[in-house]
């Protein structure tokens, strides 16, 4: 039972009621990401995520860390481009601490000057270990080229010369502007009552008041990239992608079957003709990121050097088929249940639940039940298929990235020409 009561200054609070069950998820969101920081605050979001955990009035780091491990709970954060949360998951009868802890946090934490100049070395050590991984790193070099600088298509975690720029100061600048009643959904699931939720969260998050509702400024308009960056790795990592659909687009049901089809799983095309067929690559596989006004369509794999001309012409002879014969009645079925089916097994986690809750009710502006989802999904036809993917992928606005040794470049429109691409 899905419950959401908004209160006078603008907090969200929504709960979803389930009896049977003795665990108790709860999450602070904010409508607050990478792609809201200014130059000179990038990665703070991330920062900020970071230093809640390292002491309050009455917690220190170490109390905070082993508050609700003591009880066998779980306490955690996590940030992405767009929203940021701080989340516990505990057994009901521990619910009053799990909210005591994250209350504490949001609101006491001190952001003392030393504990920050100690966490921007640990920051700067988790941005080298991720430039250290180049299968990951891929991934935010590809939406930084296509993109071309949009605060969007920046890392989260920033650039070591911006942590270490960072300051008490600028920390207390973006909260008072992004941490406010407008932009907060607090989200719990599990063995509560709505009521009993609001008792005790009303009077502490209906007081505060701070800066004001989120305005996103400026939808990143996707640049076609060829691009080759030179690493002395064993393999190749290649990306190849478009600029994809915003989170209301009309379309977005056929993109998610495409690319389940395309690279959502063991069964998916690429995966068994890239892997399994001729033996190219260990990890192949695609994503769609979908954000409030636009998206990124994205296909990665790793490969040795020498195969990357055939693995991108591989790739993109899998999209042609699509794009020229769609799927067959009975791929678009079973990809409906692939999704129906990890939607719903999805559900058997009260983290989930109260997950999809908080991040639907703060980047949608209601409940979405997957009930709606699957519904949605059930509508879409082998033609709303093949219209998307000829919407989509355009040959003029196809991106290859490449990361890896020097000698193995791949030129798409050479690339275009030899497996005779045209646009269907």
């Amino acid at each position: 039972m899905y419950q959401k009561t908004t209160l006078p200054n603008g907090v969200r609070i929504v709960t979803e009621e389930i009896d049977h069950v003795r665990s108790v998820a709860v999450g602070i969101w904010v409508g607050a990401g990478s792609r809201d920081e200014k130059e000179g605050f990038e990665g703070i979001t991330h920062f900020i995520e970071h230093m809640l955990f390292k002491g309050t009035k009455k917690r220190t780091a170490r109390q905070i860390a082993e508050s609700l491990e003591a009880v066998g709970g779980q306490l955690n954060a996590f940030t992405t481009k767009e929203y940021t949360c701080y989340y516990a998951r505990v057994l009901d009868e521990d619910f009053d601490l799990a909210l005591d802890v994250l209350n504490d946090m949001f609101f006491e934490s001190l952001f003392d000057e030393e504990e920050i100049e100690k966490e921007k070395r640990v920051v700067i050590e988790e941005i080298k270990m991720y430039e250290d991984s180049p299968d990951e790193i891929i991934h935010d070099l590809f939406s930084d080229s296509v993109w071309n600088d949009h605060p969007l298509g920046r890392p989260i975690l920033g650039t070591e010369e911006s942590i270490k720029g960072l300051s008490k100061e600028k920390i207390q600048t973006y909260m008072n502007q992004h941490y406010s009643p407008d932009n907060l959904v607090i989200a719990v699931a599990g063995k509560i009552k709505h009521e009993d939720v609001l008792k005790k969260l009303a009077p502490i998050y209906g007081q505060f008041q701070r800066g004001g509702r989120r305005i996103i400024e400026g939808t990143p308009v996707g640049h076609q990239v060829n691009k080759m960056i030179y690493r002395d790795t064993e393999q190749m990592h290649l990306i190849l992608g478009v600029q994809g659909l915003g989170q209301e687009d009309k379309d977005i049901f056929p993109m998610h079957i495409i690319n389940n089809v395309l690279g959502g799983g063991l069964s998916s095309r690429l995966f068994q003709e890239v892997r399994e067929q001729r033996g190219m690559a260990y990890t192949v596989f695609s994503y769609h990121s979908t954000y409030v006004d636009t998206g990124l369509f994205a296909i990665y794999a790793g490969t040795t050097p020498s195969n990357s001309r055939e693995v991108v012409e591989c790739i993109l002879g899998e999209i042609l088929d699509i794009k020229a014969n769609s799927l067959t009645e009975e791929e678009l079925e079973r990809t409906k249940s692939q999704i129906k089916g990890s939607l719903y097994l999805g559900l058997e986690s009260i983290g989930s639940r109260m997950s999809r809750l908080g991040k639907t009710e703060l980047t949608y502006n209601r409940l979405i039940t997957p009930e709606e989802v699957v519904e949605k999904l059930e509508r879409v036809t082998l033609e709303d298929v093949r219209r998307v993917i000829n919407r989509l992928w355009v040959k003029d606005k196809i991106s290859l990235l490449m990361l890896g040794p020097a000698g193995n470049e791949v030129g798409l429109e050479d690339v275009f020409k030899e497996i005779n691409w045209q646009d269907f």
